[in-house]
């Protein structure tokens, strides 16, 4: 079930990613993850691990609490 939590992470990190002039490709290639599960998370069809979240989020040179908008 997809929660309004779940899509908030994903719009934030989608939001991070163009600020950061990212691609999917670039940020799943620096997070060691396929570009289809960022698309994934983005659209809040899955849900990153804490490991996951956090390498993410070194990624985008951001903090974790940066990216949980809850």
């Amino acid at each position: 079930m997809i929660t309004k939590n779940d899509r908030r992470l994903g719009n934030a990190i989608k939001k991070t990613r163009k600020q950061r002039q990212m691609t999917q490709e670039q940020l799943a290639d620096k997070v060691r993850i396929t570009p289809k599960y960022v698309q994934f998370v983005e659209v809040a069809r899955r849900k990153p691990s804490l490991k996951t979240l956090y390498r993410l989020a070194q990624a985008l040179k951001v903090k974790v609490k940066d990216l949980i908008p809850f």
